[in-house]
């Protein structure tokens, strides 16, 4: 097993990526911390991984929220003694706003999950990593993090700044023994659009302008083998990488 004694964490795992990251590093030997806000789908993610032979712990955790994220890396540690791989996959859209339309409020908000989160998380693991000179983190970013018009204002430039701060994390810690990529999914079937509510037709007509030429929907499995990718120690000379997984839809 490729993750046999380590220690993960997974936010927004109650559903879609993080759902079936956390099923399969635990199928890989790993000890999981399930995390999410939806703390009955959190439960229901540990049991499945449980009854089918895995080790994992739930923590509701709120990435906006500093409290949160703080008690989800010391439970981890009370629990499990340590921790070896940090998924920050926990996201949120953004109704498609463009510049002219967003409000401070959404653009807060979705800074405050999809790349505050983020810091706050590695923040918090770093620590950790460096007494023991060895940590892999994976950040979930997206196209929308690569190219301009895959969301609205504040998605992109909240996932741009996740593979900014990816790179500088991966490089400023590369001879500790840690190692920081992302990942950046086209379109995959999960449950992100429940956090759509009312978008911008405006925003959404522009962003949407590019969906006819993207070959397939993703599936949230395919992205989890390429997180156990990262993960594992088959990707150890990768490092500030980031992978994009959309069926070739951006290769046009």
């Amino acid at each position: 097993m490729k993750l046999e004694g380590k220690v993960a964490i997974v936010t927004g795992a109650a559903s879609g990526m993080g759902k079936e990251i956390a099923k399969l590093f635990a199928k890989e030997g790993a000890k999981v911390v399930v995390s999410d806000v939806q703390e009955a789908g959190q439960n229901a993610v540990v049991k499945e991984i449980t009854e089918n032979g895995g080790t994992a712990i739930g923590v509701k955790a709120n990435v906006a929220v500093e409290a949160d994220v703080q008690n989800l890396v010391d439970q981890t540690v009370k629990a499990f003694g340590t921790l070896d791989i940090l998924v920050n996959n926990a996201g949120i859209m953004d109704n498609f706003m463009p510049a002219a339309e967003v409000t401070d409020e959404l653009w807060d908000r979705v800074f405050s999950v999809n790349t505050t989160g983020v810091m706050r998380a590695t923040r918090k693991a770093l620590p950790i990593f460096l007494e023991k000179k060895r940590g892999v983190i994976i950040n979930i970013a997206s196209i929308g993090g690569l190219f301009g018009s895959r969301a609205g204002a504040a998605y992109t430039a909240s996932k741009h700044a996740v593979i900014g701060f990816t790179k500088n994390v991966a490089f400023q810690y590369a001879k500790e023994g840690i190692r920081c990529n992302a990942i950046a999914p086209g379109a995959v079937e999960t449950n992100i659009g429940t956090t759509i509510n009312a978008p911008s037709k405006f925003g959404m007509d522009r962003a949407m302008s590019g969906a006819n030429i993207n070959p397939r929907q993703g599936k949230p499995e395919e992205i989890a083998a390429v997180a156990l990718f990262l993960a594992s120690d088959d990707s150890s000379f990768v490092n500030g990488a980031v992978i994009t997984a959309d069926a070739g839809w951006t290769a046009y």
